[in-house]
């Protein structure tokens, strides 16, 4: 039996073809629906934006 190797050229990407990420916008309609449907309260809403405080009561879970 004869093996064969087979050349494979592979091309390197340059990373300045990427585009850059667009920057978010937290308070944008498409985020605000968002947090409408996964934020129960103004108290959640805000946590979930990153400003929550530390002497919040902790929730509590169902433990099995």
């Amino acid at each position: 039996r004869q093996s064969r190797k087979r050349k494979t050229s592979f091309k390197k990407r340059s990373l300045s073809g990427k585009s850059p990420k667009p920057e978010v916008d937290i308070l944008g309609p498409v985020a605000m629906e968002n947090l409408y449907y996964i934020s129960h309260n103004a108290a959640d809403c805000l946590a979930f934006r990153g400003f929550g405080w530390s002497g919040s009561p902790k929730k509590k879970g169902k433990k099995d």
